[in-house]
């Protein structure tokens, strides 16, 4: 690896030779103020923040896209790139929506953080005609708010460039520029896939999911209404960093006291409809082994991913599993088997999901998620949302005592909590696959095969003496590459797990917001995701098949796994979509 020394505000630096100068300061522990640039999504130079000095260049040069060189001289915090990067932020507000107390994103706002840092307390510029701002909110998942728009780009990288979908870019020039929609079409009109990979880019408050907090008070307060909450694995590991606790650390306990706080009627998890998902789906991958079905199955616990494929690969909808994920099969059993034992009318139940994912409010209001004329989930709430709602009842979850969630749907094994990391499906499925093809239990559960942050990841998994080809994506632009090289005949799989956000759960677009400044020093994928490796090593059971309340489910309710029952209640179908 070629590498150069560079001197930066007086501290000499080894990096390799193709650092820019940004990564080479964050090396050194110097901090270089950015808006537009996010790691690993966009590197631009667009916002000018990052500017700094280098000895022997005529102009300001913008770090983040500035490649190092051997003996560089570089200066990050003088008065003229103090000074520089007032104005940029002064300019930027010139033309903001700068309603910033009654903004979702008040505290948690790059563009606010960098005018308290930089001394900004007046605007001495003001556009004089303000562009007519688009303010969508027509979409299931997400809102967009154009005042509040400061051009940087991070959405449309995340949406073009790693998500590869293209339902946002960049349209007219200069100050009249416009972040949209192709021909001003609304998100919902798009082919967007809800994933919320454009909000968790977004440094100031233009993007944000669409809220359900009114409703679920409102269901709460509703002396007719039986309110049930479930929240998913991937909540776990993230809603402690609303609260300032550290990150990859699971708050499972404090989760279920908060939410009984909150007054809902019963506190299940989601985790009990993940141990479900996995008896469901991997009967459903044996029969197509053993009566020539469509294979690859591919999983369907994503619905970022389901609507992607309905939208851009239709040709693959008979591959997908026919289950419904975790949480609508959480709250079709909640609506039958719980109605029935409590003898509570279905209607009168309301079942709350707390989800680390913006499309899981778009995959509840699907028709093809409902039984008998009621939806398996009547409202979805984001981690974000339900972090808002313990504030706004003065709930202090940091100092809560740790709690349990309800008897019987709300007991699970440790395959269920690792469904919140990509590969996780696929641990859990082939530790239960495993056991049904050959009687045994494996002698470790852990499949480090499929685990990890990369994008797409391959395994052939030793089914005693049957090898099984395996494969891994995360994020609907490795998604693609993977689906294509399949098309070209280069890729030959027998099971396929696909999840719409970069490194799955624990990145979805309803998870807390990680700045761009601390995503160049933390790997918060990965931390999230021990937070929940965690959690399934600390559990005495650890495959799905072993929940002794799921093999109660089936024994009093469900009768066998993929029998004529659970398809009822546990199994969907999906339809192809236009793109626009």
């Amino acid at each position: 690896m070629n590498t150069v020394t560079l001197t930066i505000d007086g501290v000499q630096v080894t990096v390799p030779a193709e650092y820019t100068i940004l990564e080479a300061a964050a090396e050194a522990g110097i901090n270089i103020p950015t808006l537009c640039y996010l790691k690993e999504i966009s590197q631009i130079g667009a916002c000018r923040l990052c500017l700094v000095e280098i000895e022997g260049a005529r102009a300001l040069q913008a770090a983040c896209v500035s490649q190092v060189g051997e003996g560089m001289v570089v200066r990050t915090n003088t008065a003229k790139l103090r000074a520089a990067r007032k104005l940029n932020l002064e300019l930027l507000l010139s033309n903001h929506n700068r309603e910033c107390t009654t903004c979702v994103r008040s505290k948690n706002c790059e563009l606010q953080a960098l005018c308290h840092e930089y001394g900004v307390d007046e605007v001495r510029f003001e556009a004089e005609v303000k562009p007519a701002h688009q303010y969508d909110d027509l979409s299931l998942s997400v809102v967009r708010d154009n005042s509040k728009c400061i051009k940087c780009r991070r959405c449309i990288a995340a949406c073009n460039d790693v998500q590869k979908i293209g339902a946002i870019g960049a349209s007219l020039r200069g100050d009249k520029t416009v972040i949209g929609s192709i021909f001003g079409k609304s998100l919902a009109d798009t082919a967007c896939i809800n994933c919320g990979q454009c909000i968790n880019a977004c440094p100031v408050g233009a993007l944000t999911e669409k809220s359900a907090i009114d409703d679920v008070f409102a269901a709460l307060n509703d002396p007719e209404k039986f309110v049930v909450v479930q929240p998913a694995p991937a909540v776990r590991a993230t809603i402690g960093e609303e609260f300032g606790l550290p990150m990859g650390v699971a708050q499972t306990g404090k989760l279920a006291t908060a939410l009984r706080r909150l007054g809902f009627d019963r506190v299940f998890d989601t985790n009990f409809g993940a141990d479900l998902t996995i008896i469901e789906e991997g009967t459903e991958l044996l029969s197509r082994l053993q009566n020539g079905g469509t294979l690859p199955m591919i999983t369907s616990c994503s619905p970022g991913w389901v609507k992607y494929c309905e939208s851009f690969f239709p040709e693959f909808i008979p591959n997908l599993s026919t289950c419904k994920s975790p949480h609508q099969m959480t709250g079709a059993i909640v609506k039958s088997y719980f109605a029935e034992k409590n003898n509570i009318d279905p209607a009168k139940i309301y079942v709350v999901s707390v989800m680390p994912c913006t499309a899981k409010k778009f995959e509840a209001a699907r028709d093809e998620l409902s039984v008998n004329g009621l939806a398996d989930v009547d409202a979805v709430i984001t981690v974000r949302e339900l972090a808002r709602m313990l504030n706004n009842a003065n709930i202090d979850f940091a100092r809560l005592p740790d709690g349990k969630f309800d008897d019987m749907l709300g007991d699970s094994t440790g395959a269920a909590d690792i469904f919140g990391a990509t590969g996780g499906v696929m641990e859990a499925a082939l530790r239960t696959v495993y056991a049904k093809v050959t009687g045994k239990e494996l002698a470790d559960v852990n499949l480090t095969a499929v685990r990890g942050m990369e994008g797409i990841k391959e395994a052939t998994i030793d089914l005693d003496g049957t090898p099984v080809k395996v494969a891994v994506a995360s994020g609907s632009g490795n998604a693609k590459a993977l689906l294509e090289a399949i098309k070209r005949g280069e890729k030959d799989y027998t099971f396929i797990e696909i999840m719409g956000c970069p490194g799955g759960c624990i990145n979805g677009g309803g998870q807390p917001i990680v700045p761009a400044k601390d995503r160049m020093y933390v790997d918060f994928k990965a931390l999230r995701a021990k937070a929940l490796y965690d959690e399934d090593a600390g559990k005495a059971l650890r495959r799905s098949h072993e929940n002794p309340s799921i093999q109660k489910l089936y024994a009093e309710f469900l009768g066998e796994p993929n029998g004529h029952k659970a398809h009822e209640l546990l199994h969907t179908h999906y339809v192809a979509r236009k793109k626009f």
